[in-house]
This record gives structure tokens, C-alpha cells and sequence, in this order.
């Protein structure tokens, strides 16, 4: 059973940016959180969602670098939260719930890429499964009551065509039995991503909450940190020079239009009914087989009803975090 990945053919492209896709919406009134929204495509989905009129709250794992990232920019607030720390998070989501603020908008964007193997501050995640996944989750699940207080909101979880590395092993998402390979281990994190909007799409429907998970394209930034030059080579992702194959440069984006998925899932009237989906290239991606050769579209294990209601129930049991009065 899959989520019905049909593109609605939206009028927008992979060369379209973040402002393009928002420049006749109206967000004034509505409260948005951005994690990771102090760098890179957050830092550009941050923007465009204030200049439209919402109010922004960041939680960040360094407030300072967020503040001046951040100083110039109104309607935005900083807040700490450290996704590989729970108590973090329910300290965050807690202040939050107390301010009685409804949240309209949820965009779970910050995450790490190809890390060395390290663990959460619960000291038996694999960190990857940990930032990218449970502490979204855990997020998610805390600041439910807000979610619903709005009436009508969207969660947009960042996914990545990566998801195609790997489906996730329910039998060892940590690691613990199994070599760590940190591509395999991004890539069960990403998959891990879309299962989790199929199942809090499922969840969310009655209460107006839908949600959608997000491919950004390619893009060069701080997210890259982990990978040398070297790896970049091997993997023919730089040419003998270090620099971008010039057969290559076609699929790169800017931040921009790295953006502008995100933000489109988040405001676009076009997906007033719809949830449960994953996006690329400002439009609903095609689901594709298994051994699918091109980049584009999902592949089956991400967008799997039982997977995602078997990860559902095993983030549920790794966080403590369930739903309150579903």
C-alpha cells in the first residue's frame, strides 16, 4: 500500500526559488517554526516566510551563531534546542505550549549528513537515525496540542533523494549488529523521513494537520561538512581539479530553489487537500520502482503504509513521546 505520489503540475520548476513560489501568499498572523532556519536552505526558508509575514521561531543548537544570522531579519525569534538531546526538546516544545501560541507551520529541516559514528545524549541512537528523525518526531509529537490549536497546519519534514541508499532496518537502525556505513545510515534516516509524514499525515487529517516530506535537490552547503574532497572524487561528485563535473552542474541548485519545495509544501493553496507526500522539484514526485535508474520520483520502501506505522511505533518506544488525546 503507497501514498498516492500523483504530480499536480504546479506551475513551478527546479529553477524556481523559494520567493517565487510564496510572492502572492499572505502569511500575516500565522507562527512558524523553522529548525535549522539560521543556515543554508533554513536560513532562505526563514526569510521568505517572515518577509511573508509570519512570526519565525528558530530553536537552535547554538543561539548565538541563530541571533546573528538572524539580527536583521523581524518577525524572527531564537530559542535553544539541541535535536540530540530530548530533555532539549521538551524544554523547547514546553516554553512554546506555555506562550498558548497556535503553530500553523512545523518545518523540520535541520539535520546532519555522512557523519562519523556518534551517539545521541541518550547514548544508544546512531546520531543520524537521532537529528534527522527522532528528535523531529519527538518535536512533532510535544508540540501536538499547538499544531492542533491552529485549526489548519502543515508539518514539511526534509527529506532527500538520498532515501534511495537505503531502506531503514527495523532489526538494527542503530548499528549495533552491523557495520556502520554513515551513506547507508543517511539514507535510512531520510526514508525513516518520509515514512514519518506518511504516518503523522494519517494522524493529523482529523485535526486539519497534513503533512509532507521534502527532497531539497542538490545543494552546496554547511550540510556537506562531513565528506572530504577526497570522498567527493571517489564518488564522482568532483572532477581531478575538485571541481563540479561540468555534466553535473545542470543538477545543482542555488539556495534558493533549494527552498523552494519546503516552502510550497508549507503555504501552497494547491495542496489544500492533500498529505502524506513526498515533494521534489516544487511538485509532487512520482513514485518509481525499486530499480528505478534516474534520481527523481520515491522509491516503494519510503512510502510503505506498514513500514511507516511499524516506525511510528518504534519512535514512539525509543522517545517515551506518544500522542495526547488524538
Amino acid at each position: 500500500m503507497t501514498t498516492p505520489q500523483t504530480p499536480l503540475h504546479s506551475g513551478f520548476g527546479p529553477r524556481h526559488t523559494a520567493a517565487d513560489v510564496i510572492a502572492d501568499i499572505d502569511l500575516r498572523g500565522k507562527v512558524a517554526i523553522v529548525t535549522g532556519g539560521y543556515s543554508g536552505i533554513g536560513l532562505e526558508t526563514t526569510r521568505v516566510l517572515a518577509e511573508a509575514g509570519a512570526t519565525v521561531i528558530v530553536p537552535a543548537r547554538t543561539p548565538d551563531k541563530a541571533h546573528d544570522a538572524l539580527r536583521d531579519m523581524p518577525r524572527t525569534e531564537v530559542a535553544a534546542m539541541d535535536l540530540l538531546d530530548p530533555v532539549s526538546i521538551d524544554t523547547f516544545a514546553e516554553s512554546f505550549l506555555s506562550s498558548g501560541r497556535p503553530l500553523h507551520l512545523l518545518i523540520n529541516n535541520a539535520g546532519i549528513m555522512a557523519t562519523p559514528f556518534t551517539r545521541d545524549a541518550r547514548g544508544y541512537e546512531e546520531a543520524q537515525f537521532s537529528a534527522n528523525h527522532l528528535g523531529h518526531f519527538q518535536l512533532v509529537v510535544r508540540l501536538w496540542p499547538a499544531l492542533k490549536r491552529a485549526g489548519s497546519a502543515r508539518v514539511v519534514t526534509l527529506s532527500s533523494g538520498a532515501h534511495r541508499r537505503a531502506a531503514l532496518d527495523f532489526d538494527d537502525p542503530h548499528f549495533e549488529r552491523r557495520s556502520y556505513d554513515k551513506w547507508i545510515a543517511y539514507g535510512q534516516s531520510k526514508t525513516a523521513g518520509v515514512l514519518f509524514t506518511l504516518a503523522l499525515d494519517k494522524r493529523g487529517l482529523p485535526h486539519g494537520i497534513r503533512a509532507f516530506a521534502v527532497h531539497p535537490g542538490r545543494i552546496e552547503t554547511a550540510l556537506q561538512r562531513f565528506i572530504t574532497m577526497e570522498e567527493l572524487k571517489t564518488q564522482g561528485f568532483r572532477d581531478a581539479a575538485g571541481q563540479i563535473p561540468e555534466d553535473q552542474l545542470s543538477l545543482y541548485k542555488t539556495v534558493g530553489q533549494g527552498a523552494a519545495t519546503t516552502v510550497w509544501c508549507a503555504t501552497s493553496p494547491a495542496l489544500e487537500n492533500t498529505g502524506g507526500v513526498y515533494c521534489e522539484d516544487v511538485d509532487i514526485a512520482q513514485a518509481v520502482p525499486a530499480d528505478h535508474k534516474a534520481l527523481n520520483g520515491v522509491l516503494p520502501w519510503a512510502i510503505d503504509a506498514d513500514a511507516a506505522e511499524r516506525l511510528w511505533t518504534l519512535s514512539e518506544n525509543l522517545c517515551g513521546a506518544r500522542l495526547q488525546g488524538r
